[in-house]
């Protein structure tokens, strides 16, 4: 493999790619997509739903599996690094296999500079094997961008900076100084368990999808419909990304 295409695509909806994405994608001889279990499989329906849309030339579909984290391991910057480790560990192999002069590609979910590690694990993998391909990274909609949009509200209020920021981040005390925060990768739903006090949320599942869920409100008044809802929602499609800003007022 010569080049591989690291391709924002966005938060889901087909409609999100761009046209930078689009051609991309048709320069592409071999695309990879990832699977393992019910939400990487619903996940991969959607890459190759894009795939299918979109490329208008011969291209291979190659899947391959994802190991889990060790939640085992204690220390969770340890957990995420032998984690990766396993995953740039499946690129060697898989990379390895592909035809010398192809372009590959991988469809990464959002923008691929947004909490998001496939071009850290990319510097792994070229690190620890002698493959020699170039990456070329096109960005895509952020679900940052496809939450402020849904709810129709600038990301930041005049002249102050947005902090984004973890659940867990978060669960560890608010930031200083931060009067807007968004807040990603949160599966132990923290906006429950902070203080509420003068903070408003915007809350999106599936932010930009067909099956967008919206709610918002002052944070001590719409927690718990926010907790119900996103139960109800996993439960639903056996997978759920969410986001959500807060604000204080």
């Amino acid at each position: 493999m010569k080049k591989l295409l690291v391709i924002g695509i966005g938060t889901g909806n087909p409609e999100h790619l761009s046209m930078q994405a689009i051609a991309a994608l048709n320069r592409a001889d071999v695309i990879f997509i990832p699977t393992k279990g019910e939400e990487k499989s619903a996940l991969a329906a959607i890459r190759t739903t894009i795939c299918e849309r979109y490329i208008s030339r011969p291209y291979a579909l190659v899947e391959y599996p994802i190991s889990g984290r060790n939640e085992a391991i204690g220390d969770y910057t340890q957990r995420v690094l032998d984690w990766h480790d396993l995953i740039a560990q499946s690129y060697i192999e898989m990379f390895a296999k592909a035809p010398k002069d192809a372009t590959g590609a991988l469809l990464v979910w959002g923008d691929p500079g947004l909490y998001d590690s496939t071009l850290r694990i990319l510097e792994s993998v070229k690190a620890k094997s002698d493959l020699a391909f170039t990456i070329e990274v096109i960005p895509g909609i952020t679900a940052i961008a496809a939450l402020t949009a849904a709810f129709a509200i600038p990301l930041n209020t005049i002249g102050n900076p947005v902090t984004i920021t973890t659940g867990r981040k978060l669960a560890a005390g608010w930031p200083e100084g931060a009067d807007t925060v968004v807040v990603m990768l949160d599966g132990k739903k923290t906006y429950a368990s902070i203080d509420p006090t003068g903070l408003h949320i915007y809350w999106a599942a599936y932010a930009g999808m067909d099956d967008q869920i919206l709610v918002e409100g002052p944070l001590a008044d719409v927690r718990d419909r926010i907790s119900t809802t996103r139960d109800a929602a996993r439960a639903r499609h056996g997978w759920i990304m969410d986001i959500y800003l807060l604000r204080r007022t």
